[in-house]
């Protein structure tokens, strides 16, 4: 299978990398570096297959020496954190010859490099084991048709809607730096990625060969597998010796979760195949109702859980079992309520529903006038205070005899008299008068608070057998109402009660017609 590597990363200053030393690696010739006077030398005869630099047509001839041009690069980077080029490195499929390997990386960096004004400067290695792959360094800087290295970036002033520059507070012109070139746009990581993995598929069907390279993460494949991590030459050797790595170790816990997935998957399978079975029993029960007179809720449930099962058919392995998980458990609540409060068919069901609004309606309603006085009696004291407040200003405006200076103190006080009236009728309204008893009304709220604290506690007790209700009524309502949840234009029709739509489904299964319709309980809870 042809390994999909392809990683790509920066050479930084400030990261105590060179640009030069990464030159000096992958071509394995002995180079000088101006920036730190010192040689970088690493011998890499023994793998070193073909090294070559490819300039763009502008770029001065002088740059295809490899000292020339990258003392070029770093002495134009004049920061110390300064990104002094780019570093790619990408695997070869063994399974393409190995002559063939030299054109499809010029093709790759002449496509989506050196035609866009980069210069590339590549390198092939191949020790023999089986791991032939290539390093490319590539410059940041554009350059201008004489070869002169162009900023990374420019500054550009910031213009107002009339086309002038803003000037900030400090005197100076609000401004922001744009790049010359769009080069480090993340974007191009996926471009560059999907360029490789088509000159390396277009190589492989040349060759003849069946496989394929995909650069995508398996996520992005619709692959249920983690992947592992790249070791480097340095701790695959140390595996091959024996001595555990970090990195080993990561991959060996990745390799065991993977193989965790897998038995999880053939669990899901097995499920699979239980699900596939239980349809088979549903088909037995639905003949079991097409004799019977009226479905019993227990076998509406079973309908229910095979419907639900159904409609994950597209659904992943995993979230089908865990979905099936929860509805079994569901399920298997709803029957253990109907058992336990001995309800078997629709006339059950329609008793018990009818016995809980019996109860509850009374509470819910004492409950709510309860609260409505107990707001009721908050504003009114609430108003009151605005009242007591603003009386002083009402009576000084009252006492005022004169129309002119009547007037004036109206119109300086016009908010707060404004007020004051609204006070008063919000008092004749919920009070009767602008007298307020507080002691009365603290009274009454507290005896409220009492009564309200009573009802909810009764209705808490109610509260699990409505929920359990609910979810019966949930149940057989998407079984009764299949047709209507696939229904054509997207739009369900009018929702009916469940019991009406229970009456239907016994008419349908008895052949016969009936003209009376339970009434409609159930929407109350």
């Amino acid at each position: 299978m042809p390994c999909p590597h392809f990683k790509i990363t920066i050479v930084k200053r400030s990261q105590g990398q060179s640009a030069v030393a990464g030159a000096a690696y992958q071509s394995g010739e002995r180079l000088f570096s101006e920036y730190d006077q010192k040689t970088k030398f690493y011998n890499k005869k023994k793998e070193l297959v073909h090294a070559e630099i490819m300039l763009p047509s502008h770029a001065p001839p002088g740059y295809a020496d490899r000292a020339t041009l990258w003392n070029a690069v770093e002495a134009v980077e004049n920061q110390w954190n300064s990104q002094l080029a780019r570093r790619i490195v990408l695997a070869f499929p063994v399974e393409v010859p190995k002559e063939q390997y030299l054109s499809m990386i010029k093709e790759f960096c002449q496509e989506q490099f050196v035609s866009k004004g980069m210069i590339a400067d590549f390198a092939i290695h191949d020790k023999g084991d089986g791991n032939p792959h290539a390093h490319i360094l590539l410059t940041l800087r554009a350059m201008d048709e004489h070869g002169r290295w162009l900023p990374k970036a420019r500054k550009v002033y910031d213009l107002d809607e009339n086309g002038e520059r803003i000037q900030l507070p400090s005197g100076n012109w609000k401004c922001h730096k744009e790049n010359t070139v769009d080069w480090n746009d993340q974007k191009y990581a996926e471009v560059w990625r999907h360029s490789w993995e088509t000159i390396t598929n277009r190589y492989l069907e040349a060759a003849g060969r069946p496989e394929r390279v995909d650069l995508r993460s398996f996520e992005r494949q619709g692959i249920q597998q983690i992947p592992t991590v790249h070791l480097g030459p340095a701790a695959h050797q140390m595996e091959k010796r024996g001595v555990e790595t970090f990195l080993g170790n990561l991959n060996r816990d990745i390799r065991a979760a993977n193989s965790l997935m897998q038995s999880i998957r053939s669990a899901i399978r097995g499920l699979q195949r239980w699900i596939a079975d239980l349809n088979e029993k549903k088909q037995l029960l639905l003949d079991a109702l097409e004799k019977a007179k009226e479905p019993t809720l227990s076998d509406l449930l079973v309908d229910y859980f095979n419907l639900r099962a159904e409609q994950r058919s597209d659904w992943s392995g995993k979230a089908k079992l865990k979905c099936t998980v929860r509805d079994f458990e569901e399920v298997k609540r709803a029957v253990d309520y109907l058992k336990a409060h001995s309800l078997n068919t629709v006339e059950d069901l329609n008793q018990a529903i009818d016995s809980l609004n019996q109860t509850a309606a009374p509470l819910r309603k004492q409950l709510k006038q309860n609260e409505n006085r107990m707001r009721a009696i908050a504003q009114i004291k609430d108003v009151a205070a605005v009242h007591a407040k603003l009386k002083p200003i009402h009576d000084i405006f009252i006492k005022k005899n004169f129309k002119l200076t009547k007037d004036a103190y109206a119109a300086q006080h016009k908010e707060e008299l404004d007020i004051f009236n609204k006070a008063v009728r919000t008092l004749m309204k919920l009070n009767g008068s602008i007298a307020v008893d507080f002691s009365a009304l603290d009274a009454e709220f507290s005896a409220l608070q009492s009564s309200s604290a009573e009802f909810r506690t009764q209705l808490e007790t109610l509260q699990p057998d409505i929920s359990d209700l609910k979810s019966v009524r949930k149940y057989i309502d998407m079984v009764l109402n299949k047709q209507q949840l696939f229904a054509p234009g997207g739009k369900t029709p009018e929702k009916e009660s469940v019991l009406k739509k229970l009456e239907q489904f016994q008419q349908k299964k008895s052949h016969h017609k009936t003209t009376s319709t339970p009434p409609n309980r159930e929407e109350s809870l």
